[in-house]
C-alpha cells in the first residue's frame, strides 16, 4: 500500500493550508531537528485578524544560539507572553460566533507547563486536528537520525519512514530538487488548495490567517467541511 507523508516544521497555529495537507496524508513528519529560521519564521508566530487588519500573534521564546534545533528552543520563563496572547484572542474574537467554545480549549493548553515552543505547538497543532477529525499519526524527525539536507534530506526521511509519495506544499519548489526522490522511487505530489473565503469580522477578506480566525468565525464543523472541499 502506498503511502503520503508530509513533513513540515511544528509551526504556531498555523494557517487553513497546513491542515489540508494533513487531510490528504498518511503521516505526518513534524520536522524538528533543523534549525529555527531567524527570517518569515512562522514556528513561532501567525497572524489573526483585527480591527486594524492582520496582525501578528506570537510566542515569546528564550535566546538561543543560531545552530539550535526547533526541538531545543525553549520558551521564555514569563508568563507575560501567555497573558498577552490569550488577551489579543480575546479582545478581537469575543465577538465572533464561536469565541467560548474555541477560546477555553486554547486558554487550556495555553495553562499546559510546557517548556519548549515545539511542544505547545504540536499540542496546538493536535487541539485543532481533534476540532477538525483529522486522524493522522505523526513522529518527529529528531527520532529518525536524518542525513543531509534541503530535497536529499527530506527525500531521506520519506523512505526512512517508507513512504512512497511526498505530499509538498508550493512553497517548496524554489528550492526542491527531484533526483533525491527519484533515486529512491518516491512520488512528489503538489498540494493543491484553494483558499476558502468564509465570513471574517472587520471588512474585507484577508486569506492565510492563522487557523484559528476561521474556528473563531465559522466554528469547528464548518472549517472542517470547508477544509475538505478545498
Amino acid at each position: 500500500m502506498s503511502a503520503t507523508v508530509v513533513i513540515h516544521q511544528p509551526d504556531f497555529v498555523p494557517y487553513l493550508g497546513f491542515f489540508h495537507r494533513l487531510l490528504h496524508a498518511d503521516l505526518y513528519v513534524a520536522l524538528d531537528h533543523v534549525q529555527l529560521a531567524r527570517q518569515g519564521c512562522w514556528t513561532r508566530r501567525d497572524k489573526i485578524k483585527t480591527s486594524k487588519g492582520a496582525c501578528w500573534i506570537s510566542l515569546s521564546t528564550r535566546k538561543c544560539e543560531l545552530s539550535t534545533p526547533i526541538k531545543d528552543v525553549e520558551l521564555s520563563d514569563s508568563s507575560s507572553w501567555r497573558a498577552s496572547n490569550l488577551n489579543l484572542l480575546r479582545e478581537n474574537y469575543r465577538a465572533a460566533p464561536f469565541f467560548k467554545p474555541v477560546f477555553e480549549p486554547l486558554e487550556q493548553v495555553y495553562g499546559m507547563p510546557f517548556e519548549h515552543m515545539a511542544d505547545l505547538n504540536l499540542a496546538l497543532i493536535d487541539l485543532v486536528c481533534e476540532w477538525l477529525a483529522i486522524r493522522i499519526p505523526r513522529i518527529t524527525s529528531s527520532t529518525l537520525a536524518p542525513a543531509g539536507s534541503k530535497s536529499e534530506m527530506i527525500a531521506g526521511i520519506v523512505a526512512a519512514v517508507g513512504g512512497t509519495r511526498y505530499l509538498s506544499g508550493l512553497g517548496a519548489r524554489d528550492y526542491h530538487e527531484q533526483d533525491p526522490f527519484v533515486r529512491r522511487g518516491i512520488d512528489v505530489i503538489w498540494q493543491e488548495f484553494r483558499h476558502p473565503v468564509y465570513p471574517q469580522q472587520f471588512g474585507e477578506f484577508i486569506p492565510s490567517l492563522s487557523v484559528v480566525d476561521a474556528l473563531f468565525n465559522c466554528g469547528p464543523q464548518a472549517t472542517a467541511d470547508m477544509l475538505r472541499s478545498a
